[in-house]
């Protein structure tokens, strides 16, 4: 079934205070920052643990590298009938104050999703004020292609002239005919 870890208090796994029927079966701990997602411990753990297991975490903070990170894995296990503990404060996804742990933790991850969406849009604003442009570069005999695609030159030719490739004709074709009609509508 498990190892059952013996009381060494100088052990970092035991530091834990766990419930009166409480048997701490495994650890899995991680010598890792929080911030990154290839932590072993953390892996193995959700890769062991069943329905009706409790995991015990000592922080929030140490779950997930982010909010919308430790939602996902608090869902995850939720969702396979696993419970979490953090001894921190005390917060625990069991019972019907865990459900309600669980959606208030949905709400902070949607806000969260909201502000990194928000952050990203006024970055890429600003960014377009400043001249950045998004998007594929344009391949470094463009010019040329369109000149040629212009010329009704033949596929081929335009691509051994240009070296681009027949995806890269055809997208430009594309857009030259559709630049063609929108300046022809203007007139």
């Amino acid at each position: 079934m498990g190892e059952i870890i013996g009381p060494d208090p100088r052990n970092f796994n035991q530091r834990v205070s766990l419930g009166r029927n409480d048997l701490l079966i495994r650890t899995f701990p991680d010598m890792m920052s929080g911030a990154t997602d290839e932590r072993e411990g953390l892996q193995r753990l959700l890769a062991r643990a069943e329905k009706d297991d409790i995991i015990l975490c000592t922080k929030m903070d140490r779950l997930g590298r982010n909010t919308a990170d430790m939602i996902r894995i608090v869902d995850t296990c939720y969702k396979k009938g696993i419970a979490i503990r953090f001894l921190e404060n005390g917060l625990s996804t069991e019972g019907t104050m865990g459900k309600m742990v669980i959606q208030i933790l949905a709400a902070v991850a949607e806000a969260e999703r909201e502000r990194i969406l928000e952050r990203t849009n006024d970055g890429r604003q600003a960014a377009m004020i400043k001249g950045v442009k998004f998007g594929r570069k344009p391949h470094k005999k463009a010019e040329l292609a369109n000149e040629l695609i212009n010329k009704d030159v033949q596929v081929k030719e335009v691509m051994e002239k240009t070296g681009i490739s027949r995806a890269t004709y055809f997208r430009l074709k594309r857009k030259t005919v559709t630049n063609n009609i929108h300046l022809s509508n203007n007139k």
